[in-house]
């Protein structure tokens, strides 16, 4: 009988350990899935033809920031190679805007706040108001909103130059309009760029709730390999 009961027990215990590593592996595919589905998306540009082992290889072509030269704040010219190997937030907006622009810009501060002293992380502001936001005023704007150093850019260009880069590369509605308030229109998205250049989604600034979203993603972007 004795040996009976043990080996009855014995069995009882693999039923339960087998139980418990079954257990173990489901939760493990499911954070496995669950990590996967929170890689960030690429937006497809289209597709380009390559040429392998003498057979054509289509490949899809994603969006990328084209190289770009702008004077900064304080007069220096700023290029796509000083956010080379960074992840960073675009925007397009202009500093007598009396709309969207200074939610746009408090929300992203907290952005700004929040990453402040990562070196993989960069911040570029784009002025669509190429008359009257010359460096100087751009620096002004800067210092009251209250980003300081070289992590936060905000940039001065031609306008040919800056509103096409805003519709074909980040993809965002920038324009003149006198009958508009400040007189120009523009949307109020925070672009998220990888460390490739990439576009990787765009947000609301205006929205609490897309801003909040905009650092959980930045987070995820960040551990990207």
């Amino acid at each position: 009988m004795t040996t009976v009961n043990i080996s009855l027990k014995s069995g009882a215990m693999k039923k339960e350990t087998l139980t418990c590593l079954l257990l173990l592996a489901v939760v493990a595919i499911i954070c496995s899935c669950g990590q996967t589905a929170r890689r960030l998306p690429l937006i497809p540009d289209g597709v380009k033809q390559t040429m392998v082992d003498g057979k054509p290889v289509i490949d899809t072509v994603y969006k990328t920031i084209s190289d770009f030269s702008f004077l900064n704040q304080d007069s220096i010219m700023v290029t796509n190679k000083d956010f080379d190997g960074k992840i960073y937030v675009a925007d397009f907006f202009f500093t007598s805007c009396p709309t969207i622009c200074p939610i746009m810009h408090r929300n992203l501060l907290k952005v700004y706040e929040k990453y402040k002293g990562n070196p993989e992380v960069m911040f570029l502001s784009h002025t669509i108001d190429y008359r009257y936001d010359i460096p100087s005023r751009l620096k002004a704007y800067r210092s009251r909103l209250g980003a300081a150093g070289k992590q936060w850019q905000f940039v001065w260009g031609a306008k040919d130059l800056v509103y096409a880069m805003a519709q074909k590369d980040y993809l965002v509605s920038v324009n003149e309009d006198k009958a508009a308030a400040g007189g120009y229109v523009h949307q109020g998205y925070l672009v998220l760029i990888d460390k490739h250049r990439r576009v990787r989604e765009a947000y609301d600034g205006t929205k609490q709730d897309q801003v909040e979203k905009l650092m959980a993603d930045m987070d995820i972007l960040l551990k990207e390999k």
